[in-house]
């Protein structure tokens, strides 16, 4: 059985890095930090591999934008 991890903690994860990412550089973030096998979920989406979760975030508008790529910021965070 995989692990399960909640989009919010990679979210928290970003935050806590404190760098920007592309959507390559974070999925290998992604699962170095919590593993290939894990599963991501959030309050409306289930089962993600970390490439999935990152397009997910990314059409949630949870990234922002820098000049060498985007990270996120608490606001962007629902935490329910």
């Amino acid at each position: 059985m995989s692990n399960r991890v909640h989009g919010h903690d990679v979210m928290r994860m970003m935050l806590d890095n404190g760098q920007s990412y592309t959507k390559d550089t974070l999925s290998t973030a992604i699962i170095d930090r919590f593993g290939e096998e894990t599963r991501f979920y959030t309050c409306s989406a289930e089962n993600m591999t970390a490439d999935e979760l990152v397009e997910f975030l990314a059409k949630r508008e949870k990234f922002i934008e820098t000049d060498t790529g985007f990270n996120t910021a608490p606001d962007k965070i629902c935490d329910h």
